[in-house]
This record gives structure tokens, sequence and C-alpha cells, in this order.
């Protein structure tokens, strides 16, 4: 007799407006074709805590900006650390998944990435810009950024705050990563439009950027975005490294990039669980 399918529990916000993004369309449709291998159960973040234990694994998709359930994801965290719960992606990323603190340690340690501080006593590791972006250290989706001079950056009071100088690049590019495997890279050729996004065909240097950043974090399941942007001189630096919840934009890709990137995810929880 076939042994049961692996019970997921999928978290995700079906309700949030996300500028730009459709996460209800997305997760309908990847849940959807999960449950191909999986027993699949769609659940709010807020209550992921209270239903996790009767599932094989927590799936945690597009279940939104932490930052606005702050205590009830640390909850969560604890609670399935606690408990062994194997939870997708693992709850050991090193970036997005903890705040923006790695922005920081990438910028000393003299990785590509815009430059990053987190205290008034560093700003003068910044370059000399007309402008800055100041932003919560425990942000997402823009939520808090806001641009200032640099008289006004002078006065920024830096409790859970990140200062960056604003950067004038030509375009941002992502590129969605499963088990540290590149699926598929996406770019946004208009800079005041950030989700208004095209196929894009990265050269062996652009795959080598992304793939530095996916090294560097160390998950061995699961999903990651590495975002960059292309700079005047023609470089690439990191905007982002998502390892928490993020958006794939599977609509605008192709019927075969997706089949691909749905067996891809699959065979990633299937080893996750060991099955």
């Amino acid at each position: 007799m076939p042994s049961p399918a692996p019970a997921i529990l999928y978290v995700t916000d079906l309700g949030y407006q996300a500028r730009g993004r459709r996460y209800c369309d997305e997760d309908i449709f990847l849940s959807g074709r999960l449950r191909a291998d999986f027993t699949v159960a769609l659940c709010h973040p807020l209550q992921a805590t209270a239903l996790m234990d009767d599932f094989d694994a927590v799936v945690v998709r597009n279940s939104g900006p932490v930052m606005q359930y702050q205590a009830e994801y640390d909850a969560f965290r604890s609670a399935a650390l606690s408990r062994g719960t194997r939870v997708y992606n693992p709850l050991t990323g090193r970036a997005d998944m903890i705040g923006k603190q790695y922005l920081v340690d990438l910028t000393l340690d003299g990785y590509p990435v815009i430059p990053t501080v987190d205290r008034y006593a560093d700003l003068h590791r910044l370059p000399d810009v007309a402008e800055y972006v100041v932003k919560p250290a425990a942000g997402a989706d823009s939520i808090g950024l806001r641009t200032v001079s640099r008289e006004q950056l002078d006065r920024v009071d830096f409790d859970g705050l990140l200062a960056q100088p604003k950067i004038d690049f030509r375009y941002e590019v992502s590129f969605y990563f499963v088990d540290r495997e590149l699926q598929y890279a996406l770019h946004a050729p208009d800079p005041e439009q950030r989700w208004l996004l095209r196929r894009y065909d990265p050269s062996p240097a652009d795959r080598e950027f992304a793939q530095r950043f996916v090294d560097w974090n160390g998950l061995g399941h699961g999903i990651q975005r590495v975002d960059g942007c292309r700079t005047a001189d023609g470089g690439l630096l990191l905007v982002e490294l998502e390892d928490l919840n993020p958006y794939l934009s599977l609509d605008l890709v192709d019927e075969d990039t997706r089949t691909a990137f749905v067996a891809s995810m699959g065979a990633s929880i299937k080893d996750l669980l060991g099955r």
C-alpha cells in the first residue's frame, strides 16, 4: 500500500495588497501545482503556530512583511525551533529572514553590496552623494523608507535604522534560486517601475555575482531571490537577499520555466523531509 503524501502547511496571506504584485495569484498557482506530490493546506501566517504540529512541514511563502506581525512571527520561529518543526525555508538563513543587518556585515566584509551602515559613527563609510536612503533594519516592501539629504542624515537617530547612498542605477535584476541552483532571472528595465519585469539572460559574471551571496547564506534547502542593481559603471551591487518569503513573479515566466521551478521546489521539500 503506497505511503500517504507528505502533508504541507502552506503559509500565505492571500489578502495582502502588494504594489505591482498579486500574492494571491502566485500562491494559488504554486500550492495547486504542489498538490500533485503533497497534501497541501493553506493558512494565514497568524495561524501557523497553532496548526503546524499536524503537518510534516511548514512552507512559508507570500506571508507579507513580518514587521507587521513581528511578535507573532517571533513566537512562530521560537516554537518551530523548539519543536524541531521542518520549515521551508529552514530558519537558519542569515539574510532578510533575520533583518537587514547582513547588509552592514557584507559592507564591512567587502562584498559588492550597496554600502550600508547602522550607526552615526560609521557615516564616513558611505560615499559623498546628493541623497541617502534611510530605512528600518527590520523593514520590507519599502515600508518606512525615506530619502534624505546629507545634512538631514547627520541628524538621523539610528535606533533600528540603516542608511545607504541613493544609487543612480541603470536597472534592477533579480535571480531566483532553489537549493543554490539558479532557476531563472528577471530584470526591471525602468528604475521607476520595480515590478514591471522582463526575462533576463544572465552573463557568467552575473551568475557568479548572485551565486556568491547564495553560497554565503548557506541554506541547504529553500527558495532565495538575489536582487541586484546595475550601476552606471556596469557593475552589480546587492540590493537585497530575500530568504524568507520572496515573491517569485512566476506569472512572468514561460510555462516550461514554471514547471521546472515547481519540480525543483517539490524535490527540495521532499529532500528536506528525507523522502
